[in-house]
């Protein structure tokens, strides 16, 4: 049985038989007011991630883009440019469970400006959304993809 290299939380690998992959597409958001990017915690790590999550069957990924920021930070958003994909293999430590990751990312904006209280967030993985300075982040500060990410900020924000 072939095995694939997945990631964990803590950065470290685990092998897991392919037939046990999990197919998940997601979307994710990138929204930049100023010189800030939105950012959530990873209840589980501390690091930062961005709002967004898993495509449902049937749904839209506008629709996905949506329907998770809002529910993770309470920002109605109009969603833009289709501007990264990742393809990730990852282990969800908490529910024990590994996923092939098809990840999406979009340039947003925030058509409110209100964000929810932090027992207001409605996500097993996520919590605290902030404004965060874009330079003062490093790539080591995300989870996920934080290379990307910044290169995405840094280019929209000197555009």
């Amino acid at each position: 049985m072939p095995m694939i290299e997945c990631k964990k939380l803590d950065g470290t690998t685990k092998m897991v038989h392919k037939k046990d992959l999990i197919l998940r597409p997601s979307a994710y958001a990138i929204i930049m007011r100023d010189a800030n990017i939105l950012l959530l915690r990873l209840r589980h790590t501390g690091k930062y991630h961005l709002p967004g999550g898993g495509v449902h069957i049937g749904e839209r990924i506008k629709d996905t883009l949506k329907r998770e920021v809002g529910e993770e930070t309470g920002l109605e958003i109009d969603v833009g440019t289709f501007t990264h994909f990742e393809e990730i293999f990852f282990y969800f430590d908490p529910s024990e469970k590994a996923y092939h990751g098809l990840f999406f990312y979009y340039i947003c904006s925030p058509k409110s400006s209100h964000l929810l209280e932090d027992d207001q967030v409605d996500d097993f993985a996520a919590e605290k959304p902030r404004w965060v300075e874009i330079d003062s982040l490093h790539p080591s500060d995300f989870q996920i993809n934080g290379d990307a990410i910044l290169e995405i900020c840094n280019k929209a924000v000197n555009a």
